[in-house]
């Protein structure tokens, strides 16, 4: 099935982390960047005028240390925190923190279980659960029980992790976001992502008259998004006025 994308010059290209650019590693901090990558984010944000974004559930300051200044924009934590371009200031949603007894808590379910991983977040915590999978079904009625009686969080599902955060933000409402503002307001937005909290991207690129598109359906895995990327890079630089397929 062909991507039947719209022409480069009408594309803003926005892009998820781990499982999309990224492949997965046993912890969030083992991530490699491999090489070409950047070379590939490089000649495509050029080639598409600057509209070249990554969204993930990250904070901002590791996607910064893990690909410097080479996305245009960058939206974190699930959209509650967007830096519109380079050298900008980054904007904060008006969102809750997690009461400290539920990190303290976490961080006790975490010891419990070996093998489980506690990561904090700006505005909440994930439990990882990859190198311990039984533990899936646990963990989450886990999760639900620190939230039990409170509106203002929820409890997300990611690949082998569960993520409490708040509400009011997703990568939905961080496209709409970025694509408000230059150089992406004038093109179209094309979301890639690998998994459930991508959904929500996917769904308003395409409700902006764009397209989401899922690793898995598309590309197979994060080796064949860099390859397309790769491919597509240098096809533009070639002056291509249409998208390679994968």
């Amino acid at each position: 099935m062909p991507l039947n994308l719209p022409p480069p010059g009408e594309v803003a290209l926005l892009l998820d982390l781990d499982g999309t650019l990224l492949d997965i590693a046993p912890t969030p901090d083992q991530v490699v960047v491999p090489p070409g990558l950047m070379a590939a984010l490089r000649g495509l944000r050029t080639h598409l005028g600057g509209a070249l974004a990554v969204v993930t559930g990250r904070p901002i300051d590791q996607i910064d240390g893990l690909l410097a200044d080479v996305p245009y924009a960058v939206a974190g934590e699930h959209g509650g925190a967007i830096r519109h371009a380079p050298g900008a200031s980054v904007r904060r949603a008006a969102l809750p923190d997690p009461p400290v007894e539920w990190i303290l808590e976490a961080a006790r379910i975490a010891e419990r279980h070996p093998g489980v991983l506690l990561e904090q977040k700006q505005r909440g915590f994930v439990f990882h659960y990859r190198q311990v999978p039984d533990l899936g079904p646990v963990l989450h009625a886990a999760a639900l029980d620190l939230l039990a009686g409170s509106g203002q969080f929820q409890v997300l599902e990611a690949l082998m992790a569960w993520e409490i955060r708040p509400r009011g933000v997703d990568k939905g409402v961080a496209v709409a976001a970025l694509m408000e503002e230059a150089p992406f307001a004038s093109r179209r937005p094309v979301f890639i992502g690998d998994d459930v909290t991508d959904e929500d991207g996917m769904e308003a690129a395409r409700a902006l008259g764009g397209a989401g598109l899922r690793v898995q359906d598309w590309f197979g895995d994060p080796a064949g998004v860099r390859a397309w990327l790769a491919k597509s890079a240098t096809a533009l630089a070639a002056g291509a006025d249409q998208w390679p397929e994968p």
